[in-house]
């Protein structure tokens, strides 16, 4: 011993709780992130089914139009991975309303940490007529 120092044996202790500081941090960053992309999932099958029920409401649309327009929203803002469980649906309510319906269900990135995130949107709109 030189110095003056006493040698208790805890030397290496502060890495041990540094080291799991930092893996609980990056795992809590991780999940903060992975709720702000589901936050914008969210608001992208929002645009995607509103914007097909606008495509089907117009005077010479249909359910395909509809649907179209809603898949092209939804292929241009969130393709990939986090868009593969999302389905789109249009029916015509009655001769003047069109309705679109989206079923999602957005994946955690950390299975048992995250959960899945499941829900679904409905718009309607008053068909145009001639």
């Amino acid at each position: 011993m030189s110095g003056g120092a006493e040698q208790t044996g805890e030397e290496g202790m502060t890495t041990v709780q540094y080291v799991a500081a930092t893996a609980f941090s990056l795992i809590v960053f991780v999940m903060l992130a992975n709720f702000i992309v589901f936050l914008y999932a969210r608001g992208v099958v929002r645009a995607s089914v509103d914007e097909g029920v606008r495509a089907g409401s117009r005077f010479d649309a249909g359910t395909t139009e509809c649907e179209s327009r809603a898949r092209d929203v939804l292929g241009d803002l969130l393709g990939g991975g986090l868009g593969q469980d999302v389905s789109v649906e249009c029916a015509n309510r009655s001769a003047d309303v069109m309705q679109a319906t989206v079923h999602a269900t957005l994946h955690g990135w950390l299975p048992g940490l995250v959960p899945d995130w499941t829900f679904t949107l409905e718009a309607q709109s008053v068909k145009e007529h001639p």
